[in-house]
């Protein structure tokens, strides 16, 4: 028996003791292929799930370094039963590939029976034609849904038959002043060697440049999908610095404008607007042969983009994320369409490096008067968390919050629109939402910027694609339920690296002893697969 920090276990759950010396190390090397689903205080549970493992292979992890992870600090031997499953989970990816010759597509595999195990899915039938040497021709038209077939039935493909080069359209760094980041150039590299896949990186650690970098290997014409009309406008502006584009080359393709240039930043809201029932804006990746694309926050790609994703199996595509979790459980088909994760840096990993803030996070507690205790009581369970989540508690806790960081720049969030007026009201603070001008909001956050304002409510419009370099302390006081998503993106606002390198400061305000605290308990798993703690603070303490 070793007096490792690990209990594996026949399930597949994997069990970590936070207090042990070594945890640090064991969450780090765990988290390449495991997903935490519990994170109290003492035991977190991990679960080894197939579309890990097989995102950790699509990645270069092999099945004897996953399985050496799990032996090298598992407390008692790691389970037999586990390490056939992983090596047989594993070995699966791969074992079919996607390839192209002279007539067109093949789904190929040295396994004949695995080949007709997938012809006899009735699902998959309709994907394949008639059989050719070494395997079984593909429909044409069928790239993608084939490989999202294919997952769900336990055999992922190695897709090989390689992309079109796109028109060709030059495009250089200019590194004026800076260079990529070692991380930011691995990543790149990771990606180009595949051509299509997922890039993980933390909220302020450059995933634009990234993009930037991966458009510049690939010298084709691109289009970029992004979460918003401000996401756009700071990627146009990123490229215009960080680049050899010039605004002529660089359309927007949004809510407001309709520009299509060799360059076309897109938001997904526009490609899912619907006229007469039908995407009529889809029309616009039609327009150019476009050589990459790129998926800007992709853990939020709607699903008529996940369609639209599956008829684009020839382009390279890109996707930047802070997280693979989606709330609607769709990661696999961001495994099969865009494509596997290809490359993923720790958050605290960078932070070590010191590209990004060391953050400290806090969860505020506060009391329900017995007025609302009894109407949360009488209310039904849709309406308990907006009590709980909106009660005027909160407004006193963030005063005190304010005046404890008094001089540092506040990001005020959360998710109640009437919650957020009467905040900005007696914060004296101006207010951004979803109904907030672009133009308008676009001068506050620039304001946030330049110091001229030092706090800022907002709603969830600021948890994605907004650069505010100089927050360095967000006031949570409600959110979407347990989105550990979003609590990515939120933490993600205060990471860029601040003066002196001070730590920026995380507080989420929750109701005790009430669906509240539950949800927090599920976005804060988030934290903890990152390797952060958070401390617990009554509101009286403040």
């Amino acid at each position: 028996m070793n007096d490792g920090p690990l209990i594996v276990q026949s399930d597949r759950t994997v069990l970590l003791e936070v207090a042990h010396p070594a945890a640090a190390d064991a969450r780090h090397e765990l988290a390449v292929f495991a997903e935490l689903e519990r994170a109290p205080e003492h035991i977190h549970t991990y679960r080894i799930t197939q579309l890990g493992l097989w995102n950790a292979r699509a990645a270069g992890h092999t099945a004897d370094e996953m399985l050496g992870t799990l032996e090298r600090h598992a407390r008692f031997p790691v389970p037999s039963a586990v390490a056939l499953d992983v090596r047989e989970t594993v070995g699966r990816y791969g074992r079919l590939t996607i390839d192209r010759d002279d007539e067109g597509l093949r789904l190929r595999s040295e396994d004949r029976p695995v080949l007709m195990e997938v012809r006899r899915s009735k699902r998959i039938a309709p994907l394949l034609a008639e059989d050719v040497e070494g395997g079984i021709r593909v429909v044409d038209w069928a790239r993608g849904q084939l490989k999202q077939e294919l997952v769900k039935i336990g055999w992922p493909a190695e897709d090989l038959a390689g992309f079109t080069p796109g028109t060709p359209f030059d495009i250089d760094l200019v590194e004026d002043g800076w260079v990529l980041r070692p991380y930011q150039q691995d990543a790149v590299r990771h990606f180009a060697d595949a051509g299509s896949g997922v890039v993980v990186l933390p909220c302020g650690a450059g995933k634009t440049l990234v993009g930037a970098a991966a458009m510049a290997a690939t010298d084709t014409t691109t289009l970029i999908l992004v979460t918003n009309t401000v996401s756009a406008r700071q990627w146009r502006a990123e490229l215009l610095a960080r680049t050899t584009l010039t605004e002529d080359d660089i359309g927007e393709y949004s809510g407001q404008s309709k520009e299509i240039k060799p360059v076309t930043i897109a938001t997904y809201q526009i490609l899912t607007a619907k006229r007469s029932g039908e995407l009529a804006h889809l029309r616009v990746l039609d327009a150019l042969d476009w050589g990459l694309v790129v998926y800007d926050e992709v853990h939020l790609l709607p699903a008529p983009v996940f369609k639209l994703t599956a008829d684009l199996q020839a382009r390279r595509r890109l996707g930047l994320t802070a997280t693979l979790v989606r709330e609607d459980g769709r990661e696999s088909d961001v495994f099969s369409l865009i494509g596997p994760k290809r490359f993923d840096a720790p958050w605290k990993e960078i932070e070590a490096q010191g590209f990004i803030s060391p953050a400290e996070c806090f969860e505020v507690r506060i009391d329900l008067t017995e007025g609302e205790r009894l109407e949360y009581a009488a209310s039904a369970d849709r309406e308990r968390y907006r009590i709980a989540a909106s009660s005027p508690a909160k407004v006193t806790v963030a005063k005190r919050i304010l005046r404890r960081h008094e001089g540092e720049q506040t990001l005020v969030i959360g998710q109640y629109l009437d919650q957020l007026d009467v905040l900005a009201e007696a914060l004296d603070a101006p207010l951004i939402t979803g109904q907030t001008p672009v133009d308008e909001r676009e001068s506050l956050f620039q304001a946030f910027r330049e110091g001229t304002i030092g706090t800022l409510v907002v709603s969830k419009v600021a948890n994605f694609s907004v650069d505010l370099p100089d927050a360095s302390v967000a006031i949570q006081v409600s959110g979407s339920f347990g989105s550990r998503q979003e609590e990515a993106q939120r933490l993600g606002r205060l990471l860029r690296p601040k003066s002196g390198g001070r730590s920026a400061s995380f507080y989420t305000l929750v109701a005790r002893d009430t669906i509240d605290q539950d949800f927090a308990l599920g976005r804060q798993r988030f934290l903890a697969e990152q390797g952060y703690s958070y401390e617990i603070l009554d509101a009286a303490d403040l």
